[in-house]
């Protein structure tokens, strides 16, 4: 029996990109909720060198057909995990809170456009599928 697989690792990353982007959108959204609680400390949540060190040494089964296709491997991005750092406040004046609204509402705009641009590709692909399923009609 063949090995069907619907979901190819373009997609995979993509979807792993969305969990990705969730999270740090929370993040975000707790940094916001606390912009006025003393002492607190602006939190990042950082996935990208771990997403791109994924892509770099995959770990497919079979070789590429071609140096130039897209590897992803499937075991390792699933095991990919973001970091939550902490970024205390170092100014040494105020309540020591080192959040700064107008930088987590940037982060944030940047996040939304990000995720709504994979939320589209996955789109296209699955429009893609569909269109080959139904015989370019």
């Amino acid at each position: 029996m063949a090995n069907f697989n619907l979901i190819d690792p373009t997609t995979r990353l993509l979807q792993k990109s969305l969990d990705l982007r969730e999270q740090r959108q929370q993040v975000i959204a707790g940094n916001v909720a606390n912009a006025e609680t003393p002492g607190y400390a602006k939190r990042t949540f950082e996935f990208e060198k771990s997403l791109q060190a994924v892509m770099k040494r995959p770990k497919l089964a079979t070789p590429l057909a071609h140096p130039k296709h897209f590897p992803v491997g499937g075991s390792s991005l699933n095991q990919l995990q973001g970091e939550v750092i902490r970024h205390p406040d170092r100014g040494g004046f105020g309540d020591g809170n080192s959040v700064v609204m107008e930088d987590e509402m940037i982060a944030l705009s940047e996040n939304q456009i990000l995720y709504e641009a994979g939320i589209k590709l996955i789109k296209r692909k699955l429009q893609m599928l569909k269109y080959a399923a139904n015989d370019g009609r």
